[in-house]
Order: C-alpha cells, then structure tokens, then sequence
C-alpha cells in the first residue's frame, strides 16, 4: 500500500475534479491523504482521503477573486507562504510516496523535493504548448507580473529550489490533464509528459444531492454562474425574460450572494436554487448557460450539452470562445447580452442538428479519454 498525498487550493472547481480519483486510488488499495482548508476537510474525507487540515488565506468560495493575473497570482504565493510550513509538520513523520498537486498548490514541489518523491500535477485547466510563451508575452511582460515573478523567484530561492519561477508554476515533471485534448489550445504541440484524461466525474449525490426533470418531457434548460460572481440580479431578470413563456423548464442556480426577493416573482417553469447537483442536471439538459468555468464546461461536454457562455474571468473567457470555435457554444457579453440574445442563443444551438453532431463527437472523445479510471493509471504510473 503507497501513500498518496494530494495538494490542493479550497476551491469546487479545482478540488471535485480530484475527488473521483480519490476514491479509486483507496479502492485500489493506496492509502490517501488531503491537505485541505477546513471547509473542504468533509469533502475529502467523503471521498476516502484523510484530511490533512490547514488554515487559508484564500477566498472562500462565496468571496469574489481578483479578475487581473498579479493579484491573483500574489494570492496564491502568500497562501503557499503560509501554509508551507504547516504542511512539513504535518508530514514530517507520514511522509508520502507520491505527492499530486492542483496548478495552484505551490507548496508541493518544494515539498516533494525535499522529501525525494515524485511529483505529478493536476491541471483542471488547458496547460504549456509549444509557442506558448510568444502567445501570452502580452500579458507575461506586463510590469506587475514581471515584478511578480520576481517575488516569487526570490522565495523559491530561499526555500533551497534553483527552478525559476515561471518554471516551477507552469512546466510541471508530468501532469494528469482533465479535459478533452480537443478542446487544449494547440493539442497537437502539447508534450507528451501532459496525459489528457478528461473531466474525472463521480457520483456527487451524497454532498450534492439528487434531481430529476418534471414529468411532461419539456427540454430542461440549466442556467448557473457557479459559487462566485453571482451578485447580479439583473442577469437572472432577463432570462426570466427570455424563458418565461417557452415551453421549456428552467433550473437556475443562484448560488449565494442574491436575495431571492429581489428577482421578483420567477415564471411558473422556472425553478430556483442556491445550489444544483449539476452533474444530474445537466444529464437531462437541452442547453446550459454559464459563465464558463472549465469543471461546468466539461461537464457539459461530457453530456453533449450546447452552451451560452456569460464569463466574468480570462479563462472563462477563454473558455467560451473555444466552444464558439468548436461549433458547440456562443460567447455573450454578461453587461449587454438582451433577453433575446440569449433566446436566440439558446433555441439556435438547440434546434441546430451540426451542433448535435459535434457534440455527440466531442462528448464521445471525452468518455473515450478514461476520465477518472485513466487518471489513476498515470498516479499510480508515478510511483515507480
């Protein structure tokens, strides 16, 4: 039985990606432990892990994060900061055999050099190709970004690790990747050390809970702009707007921050939540709108669900126009999208038989890719 220690940042979308995984690697037969804030400690433990738990720094999930790089970025180098020396407490006498780190875990090579074992991380997110560095030079030169890496070069030096900072954050020894390669910018220039498994999914019920369509078998249509930037009430207005009087069921997400009172009175094939199990939702869904995300996204291709996208963030940005070049989405502008752009949208993506085709194309591939079972085969590959 190997040790397997995960490294994560408290966030749904980059720790429920790993939680399947979780739970294979115990069933077959390694042991599993999780550095995880405390709000996530049940979540890991659900999953068959044993929570390592430490304090953070770091936006909840129902706290807004920085929309620029640099901000960001000083976010994650503080946390790593902070919770380095906790965790080579915590592991001084457990040490494990294999460590797997999310992109923004940046304790974990230090740490898995430190202790001579195998590094491997875990990107829900697309990761380096080959002329990268040129495609992004825009925003990499900016100053507050190059004062950035500067920081950061100097605490990795501090720390003992001659790797630059750059680097360390965005060329790992070898990475799980989970997403379909199709949808990675410039697959084909991805190295081979990347192992494209796609969205590793599992049964969410247990924390999520469960959820079936009405009878009647109206289309379902999901709108959901996950756990942050969901403080615009204005956005859930109009598509009550777009959607009220077609003959589809709406299921709408509205997370935490808005006052269900303040929507007004939602029309009778709407439903309101603060949360979805979005997984059982989106099996039965017709169109999705949503800020994009890369988990929601993935998760919608894996059910050959065409999607709006409304983001807020680059990614998600980066995201929603991927989808458009694929032929499988629209990109919208969240502040001036009408509630008829968005019925357009979505009675356009859902009534359009290429669009079926492709999704079914894409949803195929991504089954294909091994998801969760594949994932595991690349871990326990790592340990020698």
């Amino acid at each position: 039985m190997s040790h397997i220690a995960f490294l994560n940042i408290p966030a749904h979308g980059h720790v429920n990606p790993t939680l399947p995984v979780v739970t294979e690697l115990v069933a077959r037969g390694h042991r599993v432990s999780y550095a995880a804030a405390p709000a996530f400690a049940p979540l890991v433990a659900s999953a068959g892990a044993t929570p390592v738990v430490h304090p953070t720094g770091l936006p909840a999930e129902d706290r807004e994060w920085p929309t620029e790089m640099a901000p960001a970025m000083h976010l994650f180098l503080a946390e790593a900061k902070a919770v380095l020396p906790v965790l080579a407490a915590a592991y001084a006498d457990d040490r494990p055999d294999l460590v797997v780190y999310d992109i923004g875990a940046w304790t974990a090579r230090l740490l898995a050099a430190r202790w001579g074992v195998p590094a491997i991380q875990f990107s829900p997110t697309f990761v380096a190709y080959e002329g990268v560095e040129e495609d992004l030079a825009p925003l990499y030169d900016r100053p507050e970004v190059v004062a950035f890496f500067g920081e950061l070069d100097r605490w990795l030096a501090a720390e003992g690790c001659a790797i630059p900072g750059r680097t360390y954050v965005a060329d790992p020894d070898r990475a799980v990747v989970g997403i379909a390669r199709s949808f990675q910018p410039r697959p084909e220039s991805v190295h081979p050390k990347y192992e494209f498994v796609g969205p590793c999914l599992g049964d969410r019920s247990a924390f999520q809970g469960t959820w079936a369509p009405p009878a009647g078998g109206r289309p379902v249509l999901l709108v959901s702009f996950g756990s942050a930037y969901t403080n615009e009430p204005e956005v859930y207005r109009r598509c009550f707007e777009a959607f009220g009087d077609l003959d589809w069921h709406v299921v709408t997400s509205i997370g935490k921050h808005v006052d269900p009172a303040a929507l007004g009175v939602p029309p009778a094939n709407f439903e309101l939540h603060r949360w979805v199990p979005q997984l059982e939702v989106l099996s039965h869904a017709s169109a999705f709108i949503t800020h994009c995300g890369m988990g929601g996204t993935m998760e919608g291709l894996y059910h050959g669900v065409p999607m709006v996208g409304l983001p807020v963030l680059g990614e998600q940005a980066m995201n929603a126009a991927r989808l458009v070049e694929l032929g499988v989405g629209r990109h919208l502008d969240r502040a001036t999208a009408t509630a008829a752009d968005l019925r357009s949208a979505v009675l356009d993506l859902a009534g359009d038989p290429d669009v079926a085709a492709r999704l079914a194309a894409l949803a195929a591939e991504v089954r294909a890719a091994g998801g969760t079972s594949a994932a595991a085969d690349v871990i326990e590959a790592g340990l020698g």
